[in-house]
């Protein structure tokens, strides 16, 4: 299905010499999911184009709309096109809402400058939103604000593909994935399955003997806790270990990623498939809560007989 977004986004062009279809809103008709898109990530045209995407290669009419905490600084090219939370711009009447990652595993949450913002986005979501999807560093930052669960350094960053095992195949969104599922790992932090607080309202959807937790539900605050990478590109933990090796000389190649750990040798994307259908089932969560919202919404206005 084409995606819709603003006019102007650099991405836009790069996805629509891919062949995807990139539309303006008034250039389709029918119904349209409109997707907040917080992107905290510091190359964010990349992660513009990977999950744009993966949203637009599913069944659903997509509207992409990227926005940024009001004091995210940021001199990328683009940025122009985001809206700052908060402005007459950004659509109050979101269905979902994504939030990526961010490279700020080494600070206190307290410390990031835009915590503040980030909290009430996440509260203002959890009422408001059918359903937010938080991406690593992300998922840490609303497991803290919703829950005080706090995050572990590890001694090493874990980098590299690893097998997710489902847990709940019954799971809207983990339908389909199989009984496992590969993933890409990376990051420099975890959150214990011990520190998760199950008894409200909690579930393990996936997770991994090598890698620890992946994917979280909280049903009542309508989100979902990727604490992994299913957008990435084939060669994106590629890029990541060069940037790496370039800080610090004893980072290791990322596991289970390359043929035969060459660094010169092309990693396939063997994770397309199930992260094209994570991102299909997420949308129809969010697809099916719009239209049960409607529903009430006609019910209640409905005169009685």
């Amino acid at each position: 299905m084409p995606i819709i977004l603003p006019e102007g986004l650099s991405s836009a062009v790069l996805l629509q010499r891919e062949g995807i279809e990139v539309l303006r809103q008034r250039s389709l008709p029918g119904s349209v999911l409109r997707i907040g898109f917080l992107n905290l990530m510091p190359d964010m045209m990349r992660t513009e184009i990977q999950f744009a995407r993966l949203l637009g290669a599913t069944g659903h009419h997509v509207e992409l709309v990227p926005a940024l905490p009001p004091s995210y600084r940021s001199g990328h090219q683009g940025t122009e096109f985001y809206a700052r939370w908060g402005e007459t711009s950004l659509p109050s009447d979101l269905d979902g809402l994504i939030v990526t990652g961010a490279p700020l595993e080494h600070l206190p949450f307290e410390e990031v400058r835009y915590w503040r913002e980030l909290a009430r986005i996440c509260d203002w979501a959890a009422g408001f939103v059918g359903d937010t999807l938080y991406i690593c560093w992300a998922a840490f930052a609303a497991l803290y604000t919703f829950h005080g669960v706090r995050t572990h350094a590890l001694p090493q960053k874990i980098s590299g593909v690893f097998h997710q095992q489902v847990m709940d195949a019954r799971n809207p969104l983990t339908a389909g994935l199989g009984v496992t599922f590969p993933c890409p790992v990376s990051r420099n932090a975890e959150v214990r399955l011990h520190d998760i607080p199950w008894r409200r309202g909690l579930t393990c959807l996936a997770q991994s003997p090598e890698s620890g937790l992946c994917l979280v539900a909280d049903g009542p605050r309508h989100a979902h806790y990727m604490f992994n990478h299913l957008e990435y590109d084939a060669d994106t933990l590629k890029l990541e270990y060069a940037r790496d090796r370039m800080r610090r000389a004893d980072i290791r190649v990322p596991q289970n990623y390359l043929p035969n750990d060459d660094i010169t040798k092309a990693p396939p994307a063997v994770w397309r498939r199930p992260a094209e259908k994570f991102f299909a089932n997420w949308l129809a969560i969010v697809s099916a809560r719009r239209r049960s919202q409607a529903t009430t919404v006609t019910n209640v206005a409905r005169p009685a007989a």
